[in-house]
């Protein structure tokens, strides 16, 4: 079963309902290209590199650890 495009469209909608001053991080006002969090914030908060992170929400989580499956999520 591939579900590869529902991975990536929970991942997507997390990240977007996320501010960074609601996962801590600073916020240096003007226009956000994206809503919510960037790769690279929930990646910083994961733990993880922001390649590793675009990997998992392209759907690809083969190979993929419980540890990196609860950082993400807690993110």
């Amino acid at each position: 079963m591939d579900n590869r495009k529902e991975i990536k469209e929970f991942l997507a909608s997390r990240r977007a309902k996320l501010t960074p001053g609601e996962a801590g991080l600073q916020e240096f006002g003007g226009v956000r290209r994206v809503p919510g969090l960037r790769r690279g914030e929930v990646a910083m908060l994961a733990g993880v590199s922001i390649e590793y992170y675009t990997r998992l929400e392209r759907g690809n989580l083969s190979g993929v650890s419980e540890d990196v499956l609860e950082a993400v999520s807690r993110h």
